[in-house]
This record gives C-alpha cells, sequence and structure tokens, in this order.
C-alpha cells in the first residue's frame, strides 16, 4: 500500500502526482447538474440504498452462499470441486466497483483530490466499522459506521475539550473492537 502510495505521489506527468486533481466538475445526471448539499444529500442517500441493495443480492444469491462457504473452509469448498480462486476475484471485483462509487461521489462533492486524501487511519477506520458492525453482516456495518462517524460528534455535544476527546474515542474504539473481536 505504501509502494502505491509512493509512485502515484511521485508521478507529476500521470495524475498530477502531489498536486492531486484539481477541477473535478459537478455530478451532472441527464442534464441536471446536483451542486448543493442538499441535492448531494439525496444522490448520496439513492446510491447508498442502491449498494446496499446489490450487496443484499449478491448475499441472498447462489454465489454468496458461495462465499459464505469459502470464508467457513475454503479447502472443503475445492474439495467439492469449485473454483475458489474464480469466485475470490469475482467478489473483488465486484467490491471494487461498489467502493468506486462512495469514491466517484466524494471526488465530485470536494472537486479535488490528491494521494493523500485516503491514508492508513481512513483505511484502519473502514476496516473497525466492519469489525464493529460484524464481518459479513450488511446491517451491522451500517450501525457500525453510523456508530462510529457518530461517536466524535457525540462527544463533541457533551463538551469535553479535543484532548480529553480524542483519548475517549480512542478508549471506546479499543474496547468496541476487543468486545467485538471476542
Amino acid at each position: 500500500m505504501i509502494y502505491i502510495f509512493s509512485i502515484l505521489n511521485n508521478l507529476v506527468n500521470f495524475k498530477g502526482g502531489p498536486l492531486g486533481l484539481p477541477g473535478i466538475p459537478q455530478p451532472n445526471i441527464f442534464g441536471y447538474e446536483i451542486s448543493t448539499h442538499i441535492e448531494f444529500l439525496i444522490l448520496v442517500i439513492i446510491l447508498a440504498g442502491f449498494t446496499y441493495w446489490i450487496a443484499n443480492r449478491v448475499v441472498q444469491s447462489p454465489f454468496g452462499r458461495l462465499l459464505k462457504a469459502i470464508r467457513e473452509d475454503e479447502v472443503f469448498v475445492q474439495a467439492a470441486g469449485r473454483n475458489v480462486a474464480s469466485a475470490k476475484v469475482k467478489v473483488f471485483m465486484i467490491s471494487a466497483a461498489l467502493a468506486s462509487i462512495s469514491g466517484v461521489i466524494y471526488a465530485t462533492y470536494i472537486t479535488y483530490i490528491d494521494p493523500t486524501s485516503f491514508t492508513v487511519m481512513e483505511s484502519i477506520f473502514i476496516i473497525s466499522i466492519v469489525i464493529i458492525g460484524g464481518a459479513g453482516n450488511l446491517k451491522g456495518s451500517i450501525l457500525g459506521a453510523a456508530f462510529l462517524v457518530a461517536l466524535p460528534e457525540l462527544l463533541r455535544f457533551i463538551g469535553l475539550p479535543n484532548s480529553i476527546a480524542a483519548n475517549v474515542r480512542q478508549i471506546l474504539y479499543g474496547a468496541l473492537l476487543v468486545i467485538m473481536m471476542m
């Protein structure tokens, strides 16, 4: 991951390197340009619902049952004659496509993106959402995301100073991760 960051950060001629890509246009859907915060919120809700629907359809399909079987016992699935490598590639492509939806919306919302837009901390945060929500549980991931996004705001609402709130948040993250791992 660090190598990819270094390569993208140093290829100035490719996509601007550390300068990034400025001037990303606002989304234009059937000739209607989305430019206000409310319009973006509506678009994000629609796309989140669409993404959830697609993910739920994949989980409920025979392919989803194959993926659950691979998660439980990969050797048994291979012994049953299923192509595990092909299934892993397919689910990787599906997950990359679904993740790219949020990346595109983020880039058009801020109209600028560079290699530092997503760091290791964002990756850890996303993994924390999945762990706290429950791996393999779509509704749990949504609840985990809502909780972990709302937690800093709740601590701010309580009125704790930033130095204390940051420590409390880290303690709560750690405790939740330990509880969910057990």
